[in-house]
């Protein structure tokens, strides 16, 4: 049990601090450059994924945008039009994933 606490609280302070969003309800004509390009305008992107399905061809309609600082990732949430090819895109902060399962394990 204290191994397992260990490792969530070293996992927890590895993970705190980047700033990524989540994006959902991505739609499908949109590409990863133009989700870049969009999501540039609030700072520096360090990464853009785009996750595809194999057996379709088409991305998942779902990505992670990587700023370069936190504040840049604050901007980028407190902006309320982000829309791409018409469709308004679902922002929101990326918890870490320790504190996703210790949340769920509390509901």
């Amino acid at each position: 049990m204290a191994a397992s606490a260990a490792r969530a609280a070293l996992a927890l302070r590895a993970n705190t601090g980047r700033p990524v969003a989540f994006i959902r309800k991505i739609p499908w004509t949109a590409s990863s450059s133009e989700l870049r390009e969009h999501f540039a305008q609030f700072g520096h992107i360090r990464k853009c994924i785009l996750p595809f399905d194999r057996e379709t061809g088409f991305h998942k309609g779902m990505g992670w945008i990587y700023f370069s600082s936190e504040e840049e990732l604050q901007t980028a949430l407190q902006n309320d039009s982000h829309v791409i090819d018409g469709v308004k895109l679902h922002v929101q902060a990326q918890r870490p994933k320790v504190l996703q399962d210790l949340t769920s394990d509390e509901e």
